[in-house]
Protein backbone atom coordinates (compact mmCIF):
# COMPACT_ATOMS: atom_id res chain seq x y z
CA UNK A 1 0.00 0.00 0.00
CA UNK A 2 1.16 3.69 -0.86
CA UNK A 3 1.05 6.30 1.73
CA UNK A 4 -2.49 7.17 1.21
CA UNK A 5 -3.91 4.14 0.70
CA UNK A 6 -2.18 2.83 3.91
CA UNK A 7 -3.73 6.06 5.81
CA UNK A 8 -7.58 5.93 3.95
CA UNK A 9 -7.34 2.00 5.53
CA UNK A 10 -6.69 3.28 8.70
CA UNK A 11 -8.93 5.58 8.57
CA UNK A 12 -12.03 3.28 7.27
CA UNK A 13 -10.93 1.23 9.91
CA UNK A 14 -13.50 2.95 12.76
CA UNK A 15 -16.25 5.33 11.86
CA UNK A 16 -16.56 7.38 14.83
CA UNK A 17 -14.37 7.81 18.59
CA UNK A 18 -12.27 5.02 19.38
CA UNK A 19 -10.40 4.61 22.94
CA UNK A 20 -7.37 3.52 23.27
CA UNK A 21 -6.88 4.95 27.27
CA UNK A 22 -9.86 4.04 29.97
CA UNK A 23 -13.84 4.32 28.72
CA UNK A 24 -14.64 6.47 31.20
CA UNK A 25 -12.94 9.41 29.27
CA UNK A 26 -15.57 10.67 26.48
CA UNK A 27 -14.66 12.73 23.54
CA UNK A 28 -15.20 15.65 25.29
CA UNK A 29 -12.52 15.36 27.49
CA UNK A 30 -9.79 15.61 25.47
CA UNK A 31 -7.76 18.67 24.38
CA UNK A 32 -4.88 18.69 21.66
CA UNK A 33 -1.88 20.27 23.24
CA UNK A 34 1.38 21.95 21.13
CA UNK A 35 4.43 20.54 23.34
CA UNK A 36 6.31 21.67 20.25
CA UNK A 37 10.02 24.03 19.92
CA UNK A 38 6.83 26.66 18.73
CA UNK A 39 5.24 26.89 22.31
CA UNK A 40 7.11 29.70 24.23
CA UNK A 41 5.43 28.81 27.16
CA UNK A 42 7.85 25.26 27.55
CA UNK A 43 11.22 27.55 27.43
CA UNK A 44 10.46 27.80 31.10
CA UNK A 45 10.79 24.44 31.62
CA UNK A 46 14.31 22.68 33.09
CA UNK A 47 14.61 20.03 29.75
CA UNK A 48 13.87 17.39 30.64
CA UNK A 49 11.87 17.51 33.96
CA UNK A 50 8.91 15.13 33.98
CA UNK A 51 7.87 17.25 37.04
CA UNK A 52 8.04 19.97 35.73
CA UNK A 53 6.20 18.83 32.42
CA UNK A 54 3.24 17.55 34.29
CA UNK A 55 2.78 20.36 36.18
CA UNK A 56 2.38 22.28 32.96
CA UNK A 57 -0.08 20.30 31.35
CA UNK A 58 -2.00 19.22 33.89
CA UNK A 59 -2.31 23.37 34.28
CA UNK A 60 -3.18 23.91 30.52
CA UNK A 61 -6.19 20.60 30.82
CA UNK A 62 -7.29 21.96 33.60
CA UNK A 63 -7.87 25.97 31.94
CA UNK A 64 -9.39 24.17 29.28
CA UNK A 65 -11.62 22.57 31.22
CA UNK A 66 -10.73 18.89 30.06
CA UNK A 67 -9.31 15.83 31.43
CA UNK A 68 -6.86 14.25 28.62
CA UNK A 69 -3.78 16.08 26.44
CA UNK A 70 -3.63 14.47 23.51
CA UNK A 71 -1.35 15.68 20.45
CA UNK A 72 2.29 15.52 18.88
CA UNK A 73 1.99 13.71 15.71
CA UNK A 74 4.36 15.24 13.23
CA UNK A 75 5.73 17.11 16.42
CA UNK A 76 8.97 18.79 16.13
CA UNK A 77 9.81 18.79 20.15
CA UNK A 78 13.27 19.98 21.93
CA UNK A 79 12.52 18.26 24.96
CA UNK A 80 14.75 15.25 23.50
CA UNK A 81 17.90 17.05 23.42
CA UNK A 82 19.29 15.62 26.28
CA UNK A 83 18.88 12.42 25.96
CA UNK A 84 21.61 10.28 24.04
CA UNK A 85 18.78 7.91 22.59
CA UNK A 86 18.01 10.79 20.02
CA UNK A 87 21.49 12.55 19.55
CA UNK A 88 24.21 9.73 20.15
CA UNK A 89 24.18 8.31 16.46
CA UNK A 90 24.21 11.86 14.31
CA UNK A 91 24.28 14.62 16.23
CA UNK A 92 24.07 16.74 12.81
CA UNK A 93 20.85 15.48 12.35
CA UNK A 94 19.46 14.72 15.63
CA UNK A 95 16.21 12.76 16.58
CA UNK A 96 13.72 15.39 17.48
CA UNK A 97 10.27 14.52 15.08
CA UNK A 98 7.46 12.73 16.83
CA UNK A 99 5.34 10.53 14.95
CA UNK A 100 3.31 8.74 17.39
CA UNK A 101 0.14 10.32 19.12
CA UNK A 102 0.74 10.92 23.06
CA UNK A 103 -2.16 10.69 25.70
CA UNK A 104 -1.39 12.65 29.04
CA UNK A 105 -2.91 11.55 31.86
CA UNK A 106 -2.42 10.10 35.09
CA UNK A 107 -0.46 7.20 36.44
CA UNK A 108 -2.51 4.07 36.47
CA UNK A 109 -4.95 5.08 33.59
CA UNK A 110 -6.01 1.87 31.80
CA UNK A 111 -5.05 1.51 28.23
CA UNK A 112 -7.20 -0.27 26.18
CA UNK A 113 -6.81 -1.80 22.78
CA UNK A 114 -8.67 0.15 19.98
CA UNK A 115 -8.63 -3.05 17.54
CA UNK A 116 -8.83 -6.88 17.67
CA UNK A 117 -5.34 -8.68 17.11
CA UNK A 118 -2.44 -10.35 18.86
CA UNK A 119 0.18 -9.92 20.73
CA UNK A 120 3.79 -9.46 18.42
CA UNK A 121 6.15 -8.69 20.82
CA UNK A 122 6.84 -6.78 24.26
CA UNK A 123 9.78 -5.68 25.96
CA UNK A 124 11.21 -2.99 28.78
CA UNK A 125 13.15 -0.37 26.74
CA UNK A 126 14.97 1.01 29.84
CA UNK A 127 16.92 4.31 29.30
CA UNK A 128 16.56 8.01 30.05
CA UNK A 129 14.07 9.41 27.39
CA UNK A 130 13.44 5.56 25.94
CA UNK A 131 9.41 4.27 26.35
CA UNK A 132 10.09 2.01 29.08
CA UNK A 133 7.70 -1.18 28.90
CA UNK A 134 6.62 -1.35 25.76
CA UNK A 135 3.60 -3.80 23.65
CA UNK A 136 2.90 -4.08 19.73
CA UNK A 137 0.11 -5.68 18.67
CA UNK A 138 -0.39 -7.64 15.14
CA UNK A 139 -3.60 -6.70 13.55
CA UNK A 140 -4.84 -8.78 10.60
CA UNK A 141 -7.60 -7.53 8.54
CA UNK A 142 -8.69 -9.28 4.96
CA UNK A 143 -4.97 -9.39 3.58
CA UNK A 144 -3.44 -6.25 5.22
CA UNK A 145 -1.35 -7.05 8.44
CA UNK A 146 0.12 -3.72 10.26
CA UNK A 147 0.97 -3.57 13.78
CA UNK A 148 0.35 -1.00 16.83
CA UNK A 149 2.53 0.35 19.43
CA UNK A 150 1.53 1.05 23.47
CA UNK A 151 4.95 2.59 24.77
CA UNK A 152 5.25 4.05 28.19
CA UNK A 153 3.66 1.27 30.35
CA UNK A 154 3.85 -0.15 33.71
CA UNK A 155 6.32 -2.51 34.18
CA UNK A 156 3.85 -5.28 36.03
CA UNK A 157 1.36 -4.68 32.84
CA UNK A 158 4.71 -6.90 31.24
CA UNK A 159 3.88 -9.60 32.82
CA UNK A 160 0.19 -10.15 31.53
CA UNK A 161 1.54 -10.64 28.07
CA UNK A 162 2.49 -13.76 26.20
CA UNK A 163 3.33 -14.05 22.58
CA UNK A 164 0.50 -14.50 20.11
CA UNK A 165 -1.82 -14.05 22.86
CA UNK A 166 -5.34 -13.04 21.10
CA UNK A 167 -6.66 -9.46 22.06
CA UNK A 168 -9.89 -8.45 21.37
CA UNK A 169 -11.25 -4.73 20.79
CA UNK A 170 -11.77 -2.94 24.15
CA UNK A 171 -9.59 -5.53 26.40
CA UNK A 172 -7.68 -4.16 28.99
CA UNK A 173 -3.44 -3.93 28.32
CA UNK A 174 -2.05 -2.64 31.52
CA UNK A 175 -1.67 0.87 32.97
CA UNK A 176 0.42 3.90 32.29
CA UNK A 177 4.06 3.60 34.44
CA UNK A 178 5.06 6.13 36.53
CA UNK A 179 8.22 8.46 35.17
CA UNK A 180 10.30 6.35 37.07
CA UNK A 181 10.03 3.07 35.01
CA UNK A 182 8.66 4.99 31.87
CA UNK A 183 11.67 6.89 30.46
CA UNK A 184 11.39 9.98 32.73
CA UNK A 185 8.67 11.41 31.20
CA UNK A 186 5.24 12.76 32.28
CA UNK A 187 3.22 10.26 32.30
CA UNK A 188 1.45 9.55 29.13
CA UNK A 189 0.55 6.58 26.24
CA UNK A 190 2.65 6.58 23.28
CA UNK A 191 0.40 4.90 20.19
CA UNK A 192 2.07 4.72 17.41
CA UNK A 193 0.81 2.45 13.74
CA UNK A 194 3.48 0.86 11.90
CA UNK A 195 2.61 -0.73 8.35
CA UNK A 196 6.36 -2.04 8.35
CA UNK A 197 8.18 -3.19 11.81
CA UNK A 198 11.41 -3.84 9.67
CA UNK A 199 12.21 -6.57 11.75
CA UNK A 200 11.99 -4.98 15.52
CA UNK A 201 10.81 -6.56 18.23
CA UNK A 202 9.31 -4.64 21.49
CA UNK A 203 9.97 -1.67 19.95
CA UNK A 204 10.30 0.88 17.24
CA UNK A 205 11.17 4.66 16.45
CA UNK A 206 8.88 6.75 17.92
CA UNK A 207 11.29 9.70 17.18
CA UNK A 208 13.00 10.65 14.09
CA UNK A 209 15.54 12.98 12.34
CA UNK A 210 13.79 15.33 10.16
CA UNK A 211 15.82 13.67 7.05
CA UNK A 212 14.28 10.65 7.13
CA UNK A 213 11.06 12.32 8.31
CA UNK A 214 8.94 11.01 5.05
CA UNK A 215 9.75 7.21 5.04
CA UNK A 216 8.43 7.20 8.24
CA UNK A 217 5.56 9.31 7.74
CA UNK A 218 4.60 6.89 5.27
CA UNK A 219 5.13 4.39 7.50
CA UNK A 220 3.96 5.32 10.40
CA UNK A 221 0.26 7.23 9.50
CA UNK A 222 -1.28 9.78 12.01
CA UNK A 223 -3.03 7.64 14.87
CA UNK A 224 -5.83 10.01 15.56
CA UNK A 225 -7.41 8.59 11.64
CA UNK A 226 -8.06 5.62 13.64
CA UNK A 227 -9.22 7.13 17.59
CA UNK A 228 -11.09 9.91 15.69
CA UNK A 229 -10.11 11.77 19.04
Amino acid sequence: MAKDEFAEFIKELTTGFTPVIDTKYAKKDFVHIDLSGKNKDLNNIKIPSALEYKKYIDEFVASQKAKVAFGGYNEKRNLYQQSVIFNNENKSSPREVHIGLDLWCDVGTSVIAPLDGTVHSFQDNEGFGNYGPTLILEHIYGEKTFYTLYGHLSRKCLETFAFGQIIEAGDKLGKLGSSRVNGDYAPHLHFQIINDLQGFNGDYPGVVAAKDLDTYLKNCPDPNLLLKI
